[in-house]
């Protein structure tokens, strides 16, 4: 981190280096009103470097963030007065430590729900919502949001270049990957664009091996983006057993056969393992689908094959069989899980 230097004091009476101690151990949700004590201290919490310090020192939060569908009340009909409900997505976010539940405010744009299906990803602090379809309309939308946890603030990141759904995401080092999934005419694609999160930019990763719709993401050892699976244009619901992989360093695609169970759907099911390794996490528990990870691994899932849907903390060993903590989830947040991330604070 950097050493910053401040005209005056950061908590008076208190050498710099005691200072800084005290704010990195502020909780996140503290952020926006200490950021209103002084210019100093605003310009200190939003700060990248400040991040990246309160990283090295294990001081960040991680928070599980879920697109949920949320009820916002009774709509009466001329059929059914008094009887429907209007639904909406929107996100929730699940602090492991303190056990508790919240939603975030909805973006300005969609002041009635969130984009159906859009897709999550969180890099350096902040909550990225990207693609999905208008909820109205029910159109493909290109739309980019991003949340700061620090001024709780959405603003709208540049669009994607091309509308695409049921795409592969994964986020590293201010980067937000994406590729494969269908554009709106149901076509497969074997595209890949990379979102830099500070310079608000696209760029394109070159083509996929092959076409993937409904593939799966997941960054592994900040080193490599990996694809997993998805099924081509003509071969619609037959899942692929390879993956696409690119690699940070080498800028470079290379394809691995034999990674994933032809035949089922990867998503919600791609995990790492303690080795570091791709896994499938349905093979530990069938009912599982996995949804967000940060110090221990929430999922949602059943107990068996058609049991009631619930919310669970996973810890795993290597070695040793996972062991299934179920948690108590206000009944506001205990809808289905459409899409999920982890958000390191």
């Amino acid at each position: 981190m950097k050493t910053f230097e401040f005209s005056t004091e950061l908590l008076p009476g208190l050498p710099e280096e005691l200072g800084l101690e005290c704010l990195s151990r502020l909780p996140y949700t503290a952020y926006r009103l200490a950021s209103r004590v002084c210019h100093r201290w605003r310009e200190l919490l939003q700060s990248l470097d400040f991040y990246y310090h309160r990283k090295r020192l294990g001081y960040t939060q991680k928070l599980a963030c879920l697109l949920l569908v949320f009820n916002s009340g009774i709509q009466n009909g001329p059929k059914n007065p008094g009887v429907s409900v209007s639904s909406s997505y929107g996100i929730a976010v699940f602090d492991s430590v303190s056990q508790s539940w919240d939603r975030l405010a909805p973006v300005p744009r969609y002041l009635n729900g969130l984009p159906l299906f859009c897709q999550l990803a969180s890099c350096e602090g902040k909550l990225v919502v990207m693609g999905g379809w208008d909820p109205v309309m029910y159109d493909p939308v290109t739309d980019v949001f991003i949340y700061d946890f620090v001024t709780q603030q959405w603003r709208q990141g540049k669009d994607m270049p091309s509308k695409r759904s049921f795409f592969s995401i994964g986020a590293c080092g201010g980067r937000v990957f994406v590729a494969g999934g269908h554009d709106e005419n149901k076509n497969a694609s074997r595209t890949a664009w990379v979102y830099d999160l500070r310079t608000d930019e696209w760029a394109e990763l070159g083509e996929l091996s092959q076409e993937r719709d409904e593939c799966e993401g997941v960054v592994i050892g900040e080193e490599e983006f990996w694809v997993v699976s998805g099924y081509r244009t003509e071969s619609q619901g037959q899942f692929d057993g390879s993956a696409d992989v690119y690699g940070f360093k080498s800028e470079q695609w290379r394809r691995v056969e034999g990674v994933w169970e032809p035949g089922r759907c990867p998503r919600s099911c791609v995990g790492i393992g303690e080795d570091g390794k791709l896994l499938n996490w349905a093979e530990i528990n069938p009912g599982v689908r996995v949804r967000a990870c940060g110090g221990r691994l929430l999922v949602t899932g059943s107990e068996y094959g058609c049991g009631a849907l619930g919310f669970y903390t996973v810890e795993t060993k290597e070695g040793q069989n996972s062991k299934m903590e179920n948690i108590s989830v206000p009944n506001e947040f205990s809808e289905f899980v459409h899409a999920a991330c982890y958000a390191e604070i």
